[in-house]
């Protein structure tokens, strides 16, 4: 053998040598893997992606093949596409369902079942008992308890399937669609028990596709997680029986004064025939209605075949007799929401209660009598189909609640729970922002044209006055003034000053926040003036003044466990605001709200399209804060806030102030003279009016301090203040019915 690197060749199987700076590229491996080894791993690797290959391809010609079978022509390709199309379809709309459903299921995280726990009996502001909300743990009738032709009755009635279905009855429903087609009209309901157990509990009563598709998800979870018995109960102790009455054991107590364990088969029908229309079959309201009501229920138990003729027949001939209740007239608005606010400040500890409220009992009959009276007379005409009212002290104590025409046709409680958009009658908060920002009633504005990222505020005159006082921007609903000083103060702050003043609804910030699109409650709008009436004191409205257990042990007091009265606004401001209110009243978009002797301020309010109509007032005594519309959101015949608002708010004020001892207005006086000094002190003052009988010392200072802070009011922009500034407020709008400038042009 050869040395490396002697250069000498070599020979037969000698080992080739090499230089000393060549790599062997195998020397990695030597003593491991060998060379033939390796061949052997490359050839494996080769034949199995050859393999690999030719076995794609052979499922890849199948594949065609079968698809090649499917390639219908004709009838059968038409039909193909069809179930194609419609199982795309469907999967989208399953989809679209289940977004809609989402939203419902958050109900169902909450503890559900203690819905209702509460027991409370009601107590008017006199003591008198006026009602009754809740379950009671301690009585409560068991299913067993209760008579087997009651359930039945209610079980051929309601939902003869319930024991068969899975939550939605889809042959029922089928057949309801049917009949109603025959009829041209609603004869036949194809909701299950079950749904409406979950209307009841989680829903509300609007009648749209996005709720029936809540209420149809919602009935699959409960049927989910409850056997049939307990949905049953359920449904028989929530659903609404009229009268107040929640519950077949409250409703046997209320038509016959007797437990639901001791009703004979003819009551059990006319309590299973409540179940449809509570109002149009109570007997205490239409005895005979509700017994031809009863009879259709003993006919549905014959034809469902739960009992026979014979079984039924005495109980044809010998109807039920219900206790006449006709004089008596549940306040069931406010029963719903004083309940409400029961479970909002309860110790979740005491369950059975008495509560005293502040209701007072004349002013809500003459309440409901007013906002009927104006329905029937302009609901028609006006296209104006609902309305709601809510009335109470200066110290925010709710005497009256009008949350709807008729509770038997719908509980949906339009005070309370309603959202609404307020129009003008926000520009509340953005005056006052403003005011605690440095103006002044006689501060210079501009009303000229505007426009922010393409959307143009107009009047409802459509022109422009040019330079003008705030006090009398406000008198005229003037859009483009506060649209101006939004943007000046900043929208955020404004939403504040409204959060501030008692609106508990959370504030959308939009450009156009000034004019009133973000949606309140008629509570929300009555605590806000409730601040500036009561001098700039947080003046929540409230219902509830105390409430004892079943032992007399008292576990709240308004006075002791309430929010304290604090001074959110100085007095100085609120005075301010007040006369400035007063103005709306006596020279503007209000003058149909004036009251005879009595000083009063408020706004009014009218939305797009003439949605929504509102007017918000106070006397130095009562505030009262009224709405007009319609629950499908559709345009009213030109309602406005100066119109029909306005009227019933000047007949339930005249009626609350008979007999009262008239308090004045913070800042403003407490007769009509004086408020029309303070009216004309927007400008020049009318000296008819100075010279009135009427006018108090206290009025005559006001004039003079109004006047004292015209050189000191700041000024909106490089505009100074000239005498072509002061633009008299007893300049009326042209059209006297409607609100000036309450209409909110959108883009």
């Amino acid at each position: 053998m050869y040395p490396v690197g002697t250069g000498v060749a070599p020979t037969g199987h000698e080992q080739v040598p090499r230089a000393a700076n060549v790599r062997d590229p195998f020397e990695p491996i030597r003593g491991g893997i060998k060379g033939p080894r390796l061949i052997e791993i490359d050839a494996w690797l080769n034949h199995t992606v050859f393999r690999l290959g030719g076995w794609l391809k052979r499922v890849y010609t199948s594949y065609s093949e079968r698809l090649e079978r499917l390639n219908y022509r004709g009838f059968k390709r038409a039909s193909v596409e069809l179930v194609s199309d419609g199982a795309t379809l469907g999967v989208a709309g399953l989809i679209v369902m289940l977004a809609f459903a989402i939203p419902a299921f958050q109900a169902t995280r909450d503890d559900w079942r203690t819905y209702q726990q509460y027991s409370v009996t009601f107590l008017d502001r006199y003591g008198i008992e006026m009602g009754r909300r809740g379950i009671r743990h301690d009585d409560g009738v068991p299913l067993s308890d209760v008579p087997d032709y009651l359930i039945k009755a209610v079980l051929a009635t309601e939902d003869r399937r319930f024991y068969q279905h899975f939550g939605v009855d889809v042959i029922g429903t089928a057949r309801a669609i049917v009949a109603n087609v025959r009829a041209s009209g609603i004869v036949e309901g194809g909701s299950t028990i079950t749904q409406q157990l979950a209307k009841n509990v989680f829903l509300t009563n609007e009648r749209t596709i996005e709720r029936k598709i809540k209420e149809a998800f919602l009935s699959f979870w409960l049927e989910a997680n409850l056997t049939k018995s307990e949905i049953l109960k359920l449904y028989l102790d929530r659903a609404y029986l009229g009268g107040g009455a929640f519950g077949v054991e409250a409703a046997s107590q209320f038509y016959f004064n007797k437990s639901v364990r001791d009703l004979n088969l003819a009551e059990s029908a006319m309590i299973a025939g409540l179940f449809k229309a509570p109002t149009r079959y109570a007997p205490h309201l239409d005895l005979p209605a509700a017994r031809a009501r009863a009879n259709e229920v003993l006919t549905n138990l014959v034809q469902a075949k739960f009992m026979t003729e014979g079984q039924v027949l005495i109980a044809r001939r010998r109807p039920a007799e219900a206790i006449d209740r006709s004089g008596e007239n549940a306040p069931d608005y406010f029963l719903d929401w004083a309940y409400d606010e029961v479970q909002r400040i309860g110790d979740g500890r005491n369950f059975v209660l008495t509560v005293k409220t502040t209701f007072d009992p004349g002013l809500q009959r003459s309440a409901d009598t007013i906002v009927e009276s104006v329905l029937r007379q302009y609901g028609k005409s006006r296209r104006a189909r609902q309305a709601a009212l809510a009335l109470a002290d200066t110290g925010g104590a709710v005497l009256a609640l009008v949350g709807g025409r008729d509770y038997g046709e719908s509980q949906f409680n339009r005070a309370s729970r309603a959202l609404r958009q307020p129009g003008s009658s926000f520009k509340l908060y953005v005056y006052m922002t403003a005011l605690m920002n440095g103006y002044t009633p006689r501060s210079v504005v501009v009303d000229a044209p505007i426009s922010i990222g393409g959307w143009s505020p107009r009047n409802y005159s459509g022109g422009y006055r040019g330079r003008m006082q705030m006090i009398s921007a406000l008198t005229r609903s003037v859009n483009t003034i506060p649209v101006r000083l939004s943007q000046r103060l900043g929208r955020d702050t404004i939403a504040e000053m409204a959060e501030l003043m008692g609106v508990r609804t959370p504030i959308r910030v939009t450009r156009s926040l000034a004019l009133g699109p973000s949606e309140v409650t008629v509570l929300d709008q009555l605590s806000g003036y409730l601040s500036v009436a009561s001098g700039g004191k947080r003046t929540p409205a409230y219902g509830i003044i105390e409430m004892r257990t079943m032992d007399g042990r008292l576990v709240y007091d308004r006075e002791r466990d309430g929010p304290p009265r604090d001074q959110i606004l100085p007095l100085e401001k609120a005075e301010q605001m007040n006369r400035m209110l007063v103005n709306v009243v006596q020279n503007g978009t209000g003058r149909r709200a004036q009251l005879p002797g009595i000083l009063a301020g408020g706004k009014t309010g009218t939305t797009q399209a003439y949605r929504d109509a509102w007017f918000i007032g106070y006397t130095g005594n009562f505030a009262a804060a009224i709405w007009y519309g319609n629950d499908d959101f559709t345009s009213t015949g030109r309602v406005t806030g100066g119109f029909l608002p306005a009227m019933t708010w000047k007949q339930i004020m005249e009626v609350a102030h008979e007999g009262v001892a008239l308090k004045p207005i913070p800042g403003v006086g407490n007769s009509s003279g004086s408020a029309g000094a303070i009216a004309g002190a927007d400008g020049n003052e009318r000296s008819n009016v100075l010279r009135a009988p009427t006018l108090t010392s206290e009025a005559a200072q006001v004039l003079n301090d109004i006047a004292g802070a015209l050189s000191r009011a700041p000024r909106f922009g490089p505009l100074q203040p000239s005498r072509s500034d002061q633009v008299s407020a007893v300049d009326r709008p042209a059209d006297a019915d409607a609100g000036a400038g309450d209409v909110v042009s959108q883009q």
